[in-house]
């Protein structure tokens, strides 16, 4: 390994995982590069790049955070050769693999090649001109006092179903355990090539969830009675869509890299983090 990336929750103490992170890349004559503006809360002695020339030049990029710092590390490492690695700062998440006191010892192993990687799914939405890329969901919301969300889903050019709902998400199996989860989706390996569309709080006759192949492409066509619609990205707004607007969705398997060590399975960590508890274990 010559050159790791790390990647900084923006309010999170991070200070204590960043001086492992230098101690052990001191000891091992590796490159640490930090984005400009996050190393300098921290004053630490990474090489300040741009976030373009971090995913760029790193062979590792470390997320020192939660979930929503894994998304953005993932973001970074699009379409670049670095895996990720996910350090946990405070609650647990799903992406996280390691603890700060492993810390060290995980970089180790990944510089000795004992590690696997589990490719991550993005999606790939375009609507109004733009592009934008997702690794948890995309989702068509509603704005309050500007109607509900009423759209139609089409599959691979072909007409399939159409929702009245407050949002549709489109899901990545990373994001089954998300906003998708939350509006009655199914938890889903993140081993599974497959895209979930999730209707939250729908009120149209039919309100089931689909499953859909990797291998087609999915349109969102918002109704003449829809409402003025908020697309949001991983949680976070990135535009709008007015009725007779169209979202038009590709999945992009292998889009990212997150580093393995063995230590917990996704059935651990999401049993864990959902405290999923079989209704036989109650009585």
């Amino acid at each position: 390994m010559h050159a790791a990336g790390l990647v900084l929750h923006p309010q999170r103490d991070s200070a204590a995982a960043v001086e492992a992170v230098l101690g052990w890349a001191a000891k091992r004559g590796v490159e640490i590069l930090g984005i400009s503006d996050e190393i300098q809360r921290l004053r630490c002695e990474a090489t300040p790049v741009s976030a373009e020339e971090l995913g760029r030049r790193a062979d590792l990029v470390v997320s020192l955070g939660g979930d929503g710092t894994m998304l953005r590390a993932m973001r970074l490492a699009d379409g670049e050769r670095a895996p990720v690695l996910g350090v946990n700062l405070g609650k647990l998440g799903f992406l996280a693999e390691v603890d700060i006191p492993d810390l060290p010892a995980a970089l180790s192993a990944i510089d000795a090649r004992e590690f696997t990687v589990e490719p991550r799914l993005a999606v790939d939405a375009v609507f109004s001109g733009g592009k934008v890329t997702a690794f948890n969901d995309i989702a068509v919301v509603r704005i309050p006092g500007e109607g509900s969300a009423r759209v139609a889903v089409r599959v691979a050019g072909q007409p399939f179903v159409s929702y009245a709902a407050d949002a549709v998400i489109v899901a990545t199996p990373t994001g089954s355990t998300a906003y998708s989860f939350s509006a009655g989706g199914p938890i889903t390996s993140p081993s599974v090539e497959a895209v979930l569309v999730t209707p939250a709080a729908p009120h149209s006759a039919y309100s089931r969830g689909v499953v859909l192949s990797v291998h087609d492409d999915v349109d969102l066509d918002l109704l003449p009675s829809s409402g003025r619609l908020a697309v949001e990205v991983d949680g976070m707004v990135a535009g709008y869509v007015e009725p007779g607007e169209r979202v038009s969705l590709k999945a992009r398997p292998g889009a990212a890299r997150v580093v393995r060590l063995g230590m917990t399975t996704f059935y651990q960590r999401a049993r864990r983090k959902l405290r999923l508890t079989d209704s036989a274990e109650l009585g």
